[in-house]
C-alpha cells in the first residue's frame, strides 16, 4: 500500500513537473501583457461591452497564438538561451524538453489558434494573428535579432499589434483608432528592451547578438532610450488629440510620461548598475497603467461626466 502511494504520489509529481515546463515555454508573464493590451483594444473597440463571444474566443485564440509564437521563439534560439544567465533554466536549454516536443507543442497551439479565430471571430483577425506570429517567431527571432542592432526597432512591429487583433475580433475591420494603439506599443517597445539590454549586455555578447549596447557601447544606447522615450511621450498624446480619449487620460498619459522621463534621464547617470532594470520594471508598469487609463476614460469616466450611461462613440 505505501510503496503504491508513493509511486503514485512520484508520478503525479512527474507530470506536474513535465506541465511546468511545457507553460514556461509559452511565456505566461510576457504572453499575459500581450494579451492584455488586445483585450483593452476590445473595449475600446465598442461602445459598452463588447460582443462575449468575441471577447472570449478572441481573447483564447490571441493567447494561443501568442503561446505558440513564444514556445516557437525558444525552439529557434535555444543555442543563445543556453550561454545566457537569464534563459538558461528555460525547458529546451535546461533539457528537460527536447526540440521535437516543443514543435509540436508549438503547432498544436497556433493551428488551435487558427481554427478559434477563423471559425469562431473573424478571418481577418486570424490573418492579422498570423501575421504577428511568423514577425515575431521567424522574422524577429530567426533573421532580425541576428542581423542588426535595430532588431528590436524593426521587429517590435509584431509584438504591437495584440491591441489591434482585439479591436478587430469585436469589430471585424481596422480602425485608424487601433493602428494608434499599435503605435504606441511599437514606439514604448526600444526603450523597454534597451534598458534590459544595458543590464544584460554581457550575455548578448557571449551569445554573439547584436543588441544596441552591445555593438555600440552603453552610452549610445541611453541615449537612445532617452530619444525613444521623448517620442513615446509625444505619442501618447495622440488619443487626445485625435478625439479618442479625454482630460482624464492625458491627465494619466502626463503623469506615466514624466515618470518615465525621469528613469531615461536618470539612466544617463544611474546610481547603480541595476537602475537599468528599474528602468525596464517601470516601463512594464508603465504601459499597463496606460491602457487601463485609456479603458477608464472610455468606459467609466467619460459616461460619467456626459451625465449618465452615454458612452464615447468610436467610429
Amino acid at each position: 500500500m505505501l510503496a503504491a502511494a508513493a509511486a503514485k504520489t512520484h508520478a503525479g509529481a512527474a507530470v506536474t513537473a513535465v506541465v511546468r515546463q511545457y507553460w514556461a515555454l509559452t511565456k505566461p508573464r510576457i504572453v499575459a501583457l500581450l494579451v492584455f493590451c488586445a483585450v483593452i483594444g476590445m473595449f475600446l473597440a465598442v461602445p459598452g461591452l463588447p460582443p462575449w463571444r468575441a471577447l472570449l474566443l478572441g481573447t483564447l485564440g490571441i493567447w494561443l497564438a501568442s503561446a505558440s509564437a513564444a514556445a516557437l521563439n525558444q525552439l529557434i534560439d535555444q543555442r543563445i538561451d543556453r550561454v545566457m544567465a537569464r534563459t538558461a533554466h528555460r525547458p529546451l536549454a535546461s533539457g528537460a524538453l527536447q526540440p521535437r516536443q516543443v514543435i509540436v507543442f508549438a503547432l498544436i497551439l497556433g493551428a488551435a489558434s487558427m481554427l478559434v479565430l477563423a471559425l469562431w471571430v473573424n478571418v481577418l483577425t486570424a490573418v492579422l494573428t498570423f501575421a504577428g506570429l511568423i514577425g515575431y517567431a521567424v522574422v524577429y527571432t530567426a533573421f532580425l535579432k541576428r542581423a542588426t542592432p535595430q532588431n528590436i526597432v524593426i521587429g517590435g512591429i509584431a509584438g504591437a499589434v495584440p491591441p489591434v487583433l482585439g479591436w478587430t475580433a469585436v469589430t471585424g475591420q481596422l480602425h485608424p483608432y487601433a493602428l494608434l494603439l499599435c503605435l504606441i506599443i511599437f514606439v514604448w517597445t526600444p526603450p523597454h528592451f534597451w534598458a534590459l539590454a544595458i543590464f544584460r549586455r554581457d550575455d548578448y555578447a557571449r551569445a554573439c547578438v547584436p543588441m544596441l549596447p552591445v555593438v555600440y557601447g552603453v552610452e549610445y544606447t541611453r541615449w537612445h532610450v532617452l530619444f525613444y522615450t521623448v517620442l513615446l511621450v509625444l505619442v501618447t498624446l495622440l488619443p487626445y488629440l485625435t478625439g479618442m480619449s479625454g482630460v482624464f487620460y492625458l491627465g494619466g498619459a502626463a503623469v506615466l510620461g514624466g515618470g518615465f522621463l525621469y528613469y531615461a534621464i536618470r539612466l544617463m547617470n544611474p546610481p547603480d548598475e541595476r537602475f537599468a532594470m528599474k528602468v525596464f520594471g517601470y516601463s512594464i508598469v508603465y504601459l499597463m497603467a496606460l491602457f487601463a487609463f485609456l479603458l477608464l476614460d472610455h468606459w467609466l469616466v467619460a459616461p460619467a461626466l456626459q451625465g449618465g450611461f452615454v458612452y464615447r462613440r468610436i467610429g
